[in-house]
């Protein structure tokens, strides 16, 4: 099994991405797959083309998508990408769209092809904290990760693939209010490992109640 991770790189005047500082720690083998890192930046819509090119130069079996999601307090298992962009902020490339679509033909949702209950209850079994998300957002890491279901749905039919978001690293909260969560990337990338050995350990998604009432 071969499994390609990407990270994005610093966005929004941060100094650092714990998404991709998290990934370069992973292991290059998680029980017998490959791992394959690849930064991505945070653009719309260059995103999505370094993905495909590392697709198509890797030939993986899955594909898993790394971002910052600052002010959550634990890592987060997407299970829905949206098709719609809409920034509060500029890309790193000063782009700032409202309301698009990501893709004109693509559906208006994609789930993960991802076992993320099995990711979560594997992750929680070895101690650490994560949950399922039900929305990445609407900027760039919603985009990648439709982008990357909305390739799997038209051309790449085989991979399973889809996104996790990482908290802020503690020296990003400096400064910020005194009650937002961090975790340190060792934490993070211990977390990602354990998320990826999940994957290779199931194949078929397992039967748990994680829905949520807000």
């Amino acid at each position: 099994m071969k499994i390609v991770v990407t990270g994005f790189d610093p966005f929004g005047g941060e100094k650092i991405n714990p998404a991709y500082e998290a990934v370069k720690l992973l292991p290059d083998t998680i029980n017998g797959a490959t791992i394959v890192k690849v930064e991505v930046p945070t653009v719309f819509g260059e995103s999505g083309k370094r993905v495909k090119e590392a697709i198509e130069q890797e030939q993986p079996d899955v594909v898993l998508c790394v971002g910052q999601a600052g002010g959550r307090g634990a890592v987060s298992f997407e299970r829905v990408a949206i098709n719609l962009v809409e920034a509060r902020i500029p890309d790193n490339k000063g782009n700032q769209p409202l309301g698009e679509k990501v893709k004109e033909d693509g559906d208006t949702a994609y789930f993960t092809s991802l076992p993320i209950k099995a990711m979560l209850k594997h992750v929680n079994d070895h101690g650490l904290p994560a949950y399922i998300s039900y929305t990445a957002g609407t900027f760039v890491c919603n985009e990648i990760m439709y982008q990357l279901l909305y390739m799997i749905d038209k051309e790449f039919p085989t991979i399973k693939g889809g996104f996790i978001h990482v908290p802020f690293e503690p020296g990003q909260v400096i400064g910020k209010a005194v009650d937002t969560p961090s975790m340190p990337i060792p934490t993070i990338a211990k977390t990602l490992e354990l998320a990826i050995e999940a994957i290779t350990l199931n194949d078929e998604e397992i039967e748990l109640n994680v829905g949520t009432t807000h």
